[in-house]
C-alpha cells in the first residue's frame, strides 16, 4: 500500500488538475498589453494614451465569464464603450487590438464615414476615440477552447458624426 505521504501529492495534483478544467481560464495577457496595444495605435493618430481602469476591467471580466459557455459575440449593451473579439488559440491583446486597428482601411478621416456601412470601422473609431482616457480589458477561455476578449472604454466614443481625432 501507498504510504500516505505520497498519496497528498497525487490527492492534491488531481483536484487542481479538476479545478483548472471547470475553472474559467485567463488567457496571457495583462493589463500593460493591452494598454500598450491600444496606446501604439493612439500614437499613430495622435490621441492622448489610455491608462487601465479597475472598474472598467471588473465589469469586462463578469461580462466575459458570462460568456464562457457560448463565446458568443454579443455587446453586454453596459454603460461604456465596448470592442469585442474572439478567436482560437493564440489570440492575445496585440491581436484583439489588431483586428479591432485593421478597420482603419475603411476610415476616411476627411469625410469621417467608414465606407458605406458605418460599422465598417465602429471599433477602430471608439479605439482611437480622442475624449477616451481609459479602458478595462479581459478575457476568457471558453467551453469550445475558443478565446473570448473584450475592451471597455470611458468615456465611449459617443457619435459617429463626431470625428474620433
Amino acid at each position: 500500500m501507498a504510504s500516505p505521504n505520497i498519496l497528498k501529492p497525487i490527492c492534491l495534483l488531481g483536484i487542481a488538475l479538476t479545478l483548472t478544467t471547470i475553472t474559467p481560464t485567463m488567457a496571457n495577457s495583462t493589463p500593460k498589453d493591452f494598454v500598450d496595444a491600444h496606446n501604439a495605435i493612439r500614437a499613430e493618430v495622435g490621441v492622448e494614451p489610455l491608462k487601465w481602469n479597475e472598474t472598467l476591467a471588473t465589469y469586462a471580466q463578469k461580462y466575459a465569464e458570462s460568456k464562457i459557455t457560448t463565446c458568443e459575440m454579443e455587446h453586454s449593451g453596459g454603460p461604456y464603450g465596448e470592442n469585442l473579439a474572439v478567436g482560437y488559440e493564440g489570440i492575445t491583446a496585440e491581436t484583439a487590438v489588431k483586428l479591432w486597428a485593421d478597420e482603419k482601411k475603411h476610415y476616411n478621416h476627411a469625410s469621417n464615414s467608414c465606407g458605406n456601412d458605418p460599422t465598417h470601422c465602429v471599433h477602430y473609431r471608439q479605439l482611437v476615440w480622442k475624449n477616451t482616457t481609459s479602458i478595462g480589458c479581459a478575457q476568457v477561455t471558453c467551453q469550445n477552447n475558443w478565446i473570448f476578449v473584450i475592451c471597455c472604454y470611458y468615456p465611449s466614443a459617443d457619435s459617429i458624426k463626431q470625428r474620433p481625432y
